[in-house]
């Protein structure tokens, strides 16, 4: 659940404030020059995002073998 969207600055001025709604389990995503450059969650959602994650990657039907030859191809540009 995201709590705040704020620049780096009001970060740094107000950081007290952000921790406080981290600790109440919200997101605060942090821009810099109108970007994204990063976020402060709760510790109990890093857990949720690796999960998704590697859901991600789980569900797809390859195996490690082909997965593995694929990427030495494409980093070494193999052409078969």
């Amino acid at each position: 659940m995201i709590g705040a969207k704020t620049t780096a600055t009001e970060m740094q001025n107000n950081f007290g404030r952000y921790l406080n709604m981290v600790m109440a389990g919200r997101e605060v995503i942090v821009t810099k020059n109108g970007k994204e450059v990063g976020r402060f969650i709760p510790k109990d959602a890093v857990i949720s995002y690796l999960t998704d994650s590697l859901a991600g990657i789980l569900k797809q039907d390859v195996s490690l073998e082909d997965a593995k030859d694929t990427m030495l191809r494409e980093k070494y540009e193999i052409i078969d």
